[in-house]
This record gives structure tokens, sequence and C-alpha cells, in this order.
């Protein structure tokens, strides 16, 4: 479970405002984050979803552990393979200047391509920042809060 878990909210360190998908906007709005992040890791796409990331980004896999760079993109990759859309639940925003703290539960919930079930939720304490785009993206990820 924590090796599904450690990929979900995990992402490649890549962005470049040319890659934006039109389909599934980048916000300007902190409190829509959390969702814009939902609809393009449902894409499927680790591309369309590295873009809602800094490239500095830190994802937490597990409690006391954390990844950047590559590592990123490979636990993304592995968590996208299930094929199993993600639903979030913003709880709360909280807005300094270019930086948010954000509050949110997320749940992923189906079928495995083994045919098992697979059941992940939990409750994640992020940070995002606003771009010289004035978009937000994470910069830190850590989807077991304070876990």
């Amino acid at each position: 479970m924590v090796a599904y878990a450690r990929a979900e909210l995990a992402v490649a360190m890549t962005h470049t405002s040319s890659r934006h998908n039109p389909t599934v906007p980048l916000t300007a709005d902190p409190r829509q984050h959390p969702t814009v992040f939902a609809a393009r890791f449902n894409t499927g796409n680790s591309d369309v979803l590295a873009e809602v990331y800094t490239d500095d980004a830190v994802f937490v896999p597990e409690p006391g552990s954390e990844v950047t760079g590559p590592a990123l993109r490979a636990a993304s990759a592995e968590f996208l393979a299930l094929g199993l859309p993600i639903r979030v639940s913003p709880r709360h925003t909280y807005v300094a200047g270019d930086i948010a703290l954000l509050i949110v539960d997320w749940e992923i919930d189906g079928t495995g391509s083994n045919g098992e079930p697979i059941h992940l939720s939990g409750t994640a304490t992020d940070v995002a920042r606003r771009g010289a785009d004035g978009y937000w993206r994470y910069v830190i990820d850590n989807p077991f809060g304070v876990a």
C-alpha cells in the first residue's frame, strides 16, 4: 500500500509553459489546485501531471522520507499505471502571498489489473507556490499529512 501511495502524488520534475494541457488548464486560484491535480492525474499522462509541480518539488512517499527529481517521475509512472482515478476533497486552503498550505482528503478506489481491489486514501498536507506566470504548483507534496 505504501508503494502505491508513495507514487500517488509523485511527478516528473520538468516543466515548460508550452506544454500546458489546454483541456486541463492550470489554475490561478490555489483553492482549485487540488482539483486541477486530480483532473490531470486522471488523464493517466505523467507529462500532463508533471506540470502541476515546481521543478524543485519535494515528495514525501512515507513519513520521514523525501524524494525529488527523476525518482518522482518513476513513482508517478508506477502509480498512474494502476489506471485508477483519484478523487480529492479539499478541506482547507491558507494563503500567504505566493505560498499556499493545502489540506486535502484523497482517495483512489477500484480494481487493479490483477483483479484485486485497491483502496488508497489519506489526508495530504501540501504546499503550493504561485509562479511568475500566475499559476499555482506543488512545492511539497505530502500525501500522508502529519502521519
